[in-house]
Parts: structure tokens; C-alpha cells; sequence
């Protein structure tokens, strides 16, 4: 029996019960009005509807009727068709995503849900969990950053790492994409993407991954005064490392993946992508607009806290930087290679030299002595000729 169809039967009982109690003197009209929970004026209608009709007159009469504004039944089955034929297994605040997006839906989220589980086609769910208090978001944009990876059968039959710079303030996406496995050079395209679109911010929040931190004791904290390659890149940046201590200290970005792992992988399905640079031109294109779009909020406060990054190429900057100490060749040993300085205005040689090797993320190299480029080198270790070989 339906929600509404009960209450009526209530209201019959109680009417039985109040019409009694004033035959027999018990009640007054008012109080009998009152036990029904309607005015006197309303209880007196009752009366005379209950004296001309009997328990019959009581009746509301919009009971079994259809609604006026009920969906024609085509497009109910429209929407049906569509879910089940093009979109089946997405949840139903995905599909209602793309039936806005790419359909025009004019329904509600609501009446997209009910119908659905109306028809069976997505489960009816109870909320589960405990109870647990939100860690306050960072109130500016840019001013704490996090950035996490995420290994998963994005495509069917290959493990790929989603690798996600996002904002506390906002959950924007900055930068999102897909690699062969999560290390430093992935680590920092992300921060690069985040830097050149908009600006240098205030601290990054990361796992205890190997390539963010040293941690001597496994399971214990991190040694700060001992950065990676990404840590001192970050503190010569200015950018704050914050080591996260449990998954629940990365709770905001666990859900946000859990989210992609759903939404990600049958979207990629859909359009019939499995190869990887296919996939991140998709992501770039249409699935982060999108989710941005949907999921991204308005910050606390309007200000930003990203500023402009000045100085040093971004690129000398976010890669792996290396000491070596010249030969008597005026040549550097570097991964098996030889990379033979050539003759500059500022000294005679180099031998003896302590110079900095720079290995950036597409193979090529770069040797510097302070802040002057002495000369850059392909993945083979040729020299790559260019006029200008100071750094800026």
C-alpha cells in the first residue's frame, strides 16, 4: 500500500473515532477537529460530506488519478532505452551528466533517479558508513595543492597510473593524466601543467611516495631535511611539502579517484579508446572540462594565492639535477654516457670542476656551472647546438 493510500485509512479511523466522540457528547466540534488535525471549518465539511456519502464522501478523490504533470510515457521510455543501451553499468549522477551534456535532458536529477530504479535499471542504496567530521578546505585557491596517482585497468587489459593535481580550495583538476608508472618525471608534468596556466602556489600535499620523500623507517615519518629530486625542485620554488600520514589524511582526492576509476573507464569505453595518447587527449578535451564543470566548487574567499613564476626557464627547474666533477677530458660522466663540454668565453677548461647535470623529463640533458648553461645534449649525449647557452 502506497504511502498516501495509508493515510487515508488513518484519517478514516480517526473521523470514526471523532464522529463518535461528538454523537456521544464526548468531544466538541473543535476538539474533534483538533484529534484530526484539521480547523473547524474543514471538520464541518467532513460532516456533511460523512452524512450525504458515508466513508465514501471521504474519500480524496485525487487517489489513483494521474498526474497532470507526469513524463509522457515515451519519454519514459526513451530515457530507458538510452541507459540501457548506451550507457548501462554508469551511475545515475554520471548518466544524468551526459543526458544533460549530450542529449539535452530538460528532467530533473530526481526524476531521472526514480525512474530508473522504477524501471529497475539501477539498484535502490542506502547511505553506509560513520559518521566522520570534514577536514576544513584551504579557503584560497593555489593555496594548498595535492597531487596523488592512482594505478588502475583503466582500458581492458592494461594497468595504467592517473596521475591528478587538483586544488584543496575549489577540487578544480589542473592537470590530469595517464602514464606507465608514477614517479618523479610524472610528478613533476603536473606541476608544470599547474604552473604555466596559473602561477606558483603555496604548498603541495602528497603520499609518502618514494620520489616525494626519503623516510627512513618504513611506516615512519618522513626525513625532511633529506629532499628527493621533487623536494628540492619544490624548495627552490618556494613550495611547501606536506607529507600526508594515512589514507584518510588523503580522503578528498581517495574519493575524487574513486569517482574517475567509475566514471574514467566507461567513458574511455564508450568512445573505444585504449591507447594511452588517445586517452589523455580525451581527458584534455572532453573529461576534465566536464568534471570541472560538475564537480568543482566556489572557494571560501575570492583571492588566489598563485603568483607568477619569473627567473629560471619552469623547465630547469621541475627535472632531475645531478652533481658530477669534470674529467680531465673536460668530459662528464652521466647513465653510461660521455658528454664532452665544449669550449666557452668564460674559462680556459673545466677539469676538476663541480658542474650540475640536468636530466629532463623527454631524455635531453643539459650541463650547468652555477647559472650558466654550458651546454645542452640529446638522449645519446650529442651535443644540441644553440646560440644562446646562458640560462635566463
Amino acid at each position: 500500500m502506497k504511502r498516501s493510500e495509508l493515510l487515508q485509512e488513518v484519517r478514516k479511523m480517526r473521523f470514526e473515532e471523532a464522529y463518535e466522540g461528538c454523537k456521544r457528547g464526548r468531544l466538541t466540534q473543535e476538539e474533534a477537529a483538533r484529534l484530526l488535525g484539521v480547523c473547524d471549518r474543514t471538520y464541518r465539511r467532513y460532516l456533511v460530506r460523512y452524512e450525504e456519502q458515508g466513508m465514501e464522501g471521504l474519500v480524496d478523490r485525487r487517489l489513483g488519478q494521474i498526474s497532470h504533470r507526469s513524463a509522457p510515457v515515451d519519454e519514459v521510455m526513451a530515457l530507458a532505452d538510452l541507459y540501457n543501451h548506451r550507457y548501462q553499468g554508469f551511475t545515475v549522477k554520471h548518466f544524468y551528466s551526459w543526458y544533460n551534456r549530450a542529449h539535452d535532458g530538460t528532467r530533473s536529477y530526481t526524476w531521472v533517479k526514480n525512474t530508473l530504479q522504477s524501471k529497475g535499471l539501477v539498484p535502490k542504496t542506502s547511505r553506509k558508513g560513520t559518521h566522520r567530521k570534514q577536514r576544513p578546505r584551504a579557503p584560497y585557491t593555489g593555496m594548498m595543492l595535492h597531487q596523488d596517482g592512482s594505478t588502475h585497468e583503466w582500458v581492458p587489459g592494461k594497468l595504467w597510473d592517473l596521475i591528478v593535481t587538483m586544488d584543496d580550495a575549489s577540487s578544480e583538476h589542473y592537470s590530469m593524466f595517464f602514464v606507465d608508472e608514477e614517479g618523479t618525471q610524472s610528478s613533476f608534468d603536473g606541476i608544470k601543467d599547474v604552473i604555466e596556466a596559473h602561477g606558483v602556489f603555496a604548498s603541495l600535499y602528497t603520499d609518502r611516495g618514494s620520489h616525494y620523500w626519503y623516510t627512513p623507517e618504513t611506516g615512519g615519518k618522513v626525513d625532511k631535511g633529506n629532499p628527493t629530486q621533487f623536494g628540492c625542485a619544490m624548495r627552490q620554488l618556494g613550495i611547501e611539502m606536506i607529507p600526508a600520514y594515512s589514507p584518510e589524511a588523503r580522503g578528498r582526492s581517495e574519493r575524487v579517484f574513486r569517482t574517475h576509476q567509475d566514471r574514467l573507464v566507461k567513458e574511455l569505453a564508450l568512445a573505444g579508446i585504449t591507447d594511452m595518447k588517445q586517452a589523455n587527449a580525451y581527458i584534455l578535451k572532453v573529461y576534465l572540462p566536464a568534471f570541472n564543470d560538475e564537480f568543482a566548487i566556489v572557494p571560501e574567499e575570492a583571492a588566489s594565492m598563485f603568483v607568477p613564476w619569473a627567473g629560471t626557464p619552469i623547465e630547469d627547474v621541475l627535472c632531475e639535477k645531478y652533481e658530477r666533477t669534470v674529467g680531465n677530458d673536460n668530459c662528464v660522466k652521466f647513465h653510461g654516457l660521455i658528454l664532452q663540454i665544449p669550449p666557452d668565453q668564460y674559462r680556459y677548461h673545466y677539469v676538476r670542476v663541480k658542474v650540475r647535470v640536468h636530466h629532463y623529463p623527454d631524455g635531453n640533458m643539459a650541463i650547468f656551472h652555477g647559472h650558466i648553461k654550458l651546454a645542452s645534449y640529446n638522449s645519446q649525449g650529442k651535443e644540441i647546438v644553440k646560440k644562446n647557452k646562458k640560462a635566463a
